[in-house]
């Protein structure tokens, strides 16, 4: 059998807020650590049937970029439900929501660069 590792690496400054976020993967492409500015991470609790996350994010992470990645994790998640499940009408309603969104960001930017 197979066995694949994740890790991750946060430095955290003296209030104990991610400063740095590196990650590695035994799967990936290339070697050694690499940076990020953001994790998100949901593991599924069979006990409590209920979702543990680990949202981190650094200082230098913009709020666009923070909006983008929250929309492509949930585009992602539309294609992970169709595929584990089949269920075009959740990955649809799902893809709609991004969709309104990645419009509402983009409204955003334009005034703010007005």
């Amino acid at each position: 059998m197979k066995s694949s590792e994740i890790k991750f690496k946060i430095n955290l400054d003296d209030k104990n807020l991610p400063k740095t976020i590196q990650w590695d993967a035994s799967d990936k492409e290339g070697e050694g650590l690499e940076d990020t500015k953001s994790i998100s991470l949901n593991v599924w609790d069979n006990l409590n049937h209920s979702t543990l996350r680990i949202d981190l994010w650094t200082e230098d992470m913009s709020v666009v970029e923070m909006k983008r990645f929250y929309i492509d994790i949930l585009g992602g998640m539309a294609q992970t439900i169709l595929n584990a499940t089949g269920d075009e009408f959740i990955a649809d309603e799902i893809k709609v929501l991004c969709d309104r969104l990645v419009k509402h960001v983009n409204e955003e930017n334009k005034k703010s660069i007005q």
